[in-house]
């Protein structure tokens, strides 16, 4: 349902206080800064590149009892077990990944692999997911994400393996694959490409400035990138992000994560119909103040939104390179 005639009506409700723009390079009280002691009593070290650690308040937890049998039919539960880990991007408070040297990002890539690998070998599932900013629920400016790896497999994955099975088995093809082929065709909803990936506002984007991340070739998991690939998805997301932050120019906040073929057992099985990709859902429609809320026709009927995929992506492609803040000087 897309109602694009709606972002004409005037706006007089919820004003979002803007992303705090001044955040220290090193602050003593911040947990995920080099050398601080976190919540738990442990010490970081003094990292120079990415940090890796166990959350210290995991959602998910490898112990979880098994509930007591002889469940009712409408009241049944399992046990999820699980680990969470908290990964730093970066030693320093200031940076997001836009604003990281190529090869920084790179080695965080380098990271996401190595966890997907470690996790992954007894793991049906390894979420990896970036919130960024106070609007998307993180309450820490430090650039990092989030990795959970879980004994099941969840909601969303499971519909994805449903849907892109059902097709592959129709069409003898990736659902994801012909569908970057026929993005890349059309051109409508493209916002940046190189020889290895395309980031496109989806067809059946939400979110009003939703991106799709997908490679151009047929890969499974991230774990299976080439360091070629490794390399040309550090830069596409390098330009993608700048972009983001050159909307409205500010430190755009967003949820992000991969989503690739499933893992631990399901390593021995044909997962021929998956393709590798990473959703990226920012909040903000009109300004770094004004977002765009998910309530009432959405939550009860199906998603809205206020913006065409086409202009999305037309806004976003048109925007500079270059990050604002680069322009203005600010570069680290």
């Amino acid at each position: 349902l897309v109602s694009a005639h709606r972002m004409k009506r005037p706006w007089t409700g919820q004003v979002e206080k803007p992303p705090e723009e001044c955040v220290p390079r090193y602050d003593p009280y911040n947990p995920l800064c080099p050398g601080n002691t976190r919540a738990n009593g442990e010490k970081n070290p003094e990292y120079k590149s990415t940090f890796v650690f166990e959350n210290d308040f995991p959602a998910i937890q490898p112990d979880s009892p098994d509930p007591a049998s002889g469940q009712h039919p409408l009241f049944q539960s399992k046990a999820a077990t699980g680990v969470c880990k908290v990964m730093c991007f970066h030693p320093w408070s200031d940076v997001t990944l836009p604003l990281m040297k190529k090869e920084e990002v790179v080695t965080v890539i380098d990271k996401w692999a190595e966890l997907m690998e470690e996790l992954g070998a007894t793991y049906p599932w390894v979420q990896i997911f970036e919130n960024k900013g106070a609007m998307m629920g993180c309450s820490n400016p430090h650039p990092h994400c989030q990795v959970w790896a879980s004994s099941f497999l969840p909601n969303e994955p499971t519909l994805s393996d449903r849907c892109q099975k059902a097709f592959y088995e129709k069409y003898q093809e990736p659902l994801l694959l012909q569908y970057a082929k026929q993005e890349v065709a059309k051109k409508e909803r493209v916002v940046v490409m190189n020889p290895h990936w395309l980031a496109v506002v989806p067809y059946w984007a939400t979110w009003p400035y939703q991106l799709l991340l997908l490679p151009r070739r047929h890969v499974l998991r991230i774990n299976e990138l080439t360091t070629e690939e490794r390399e040309s998805l550090a830069d596409i997301m390098k330009r993608l992000l700048t972009k983001y932050d050159n909307l409205f120019n500010v430190s755009f906040p967003y949820s992000m994560g991969w989503h690739g073929a499933p893992t631990g057992p399901y390593l021995k099985e044909d997962n021929s119909h998956w393709q590798l990709h990473a959703h990226y859902y920012p909040p903000l429609l009109r300004s770094a103040t004004v977002k765009k809320f998910m309530v009432g026709y959405e939550m009860l009927a199906m998603e809205q939104r206020d913006l065409t995929p086409e202009q999305a992506a037309e806004k976003l492609r048109n925007l500079p390179d270059e990050h604002y803040k680069s322009r203005h000087g600010e570069e680290k």
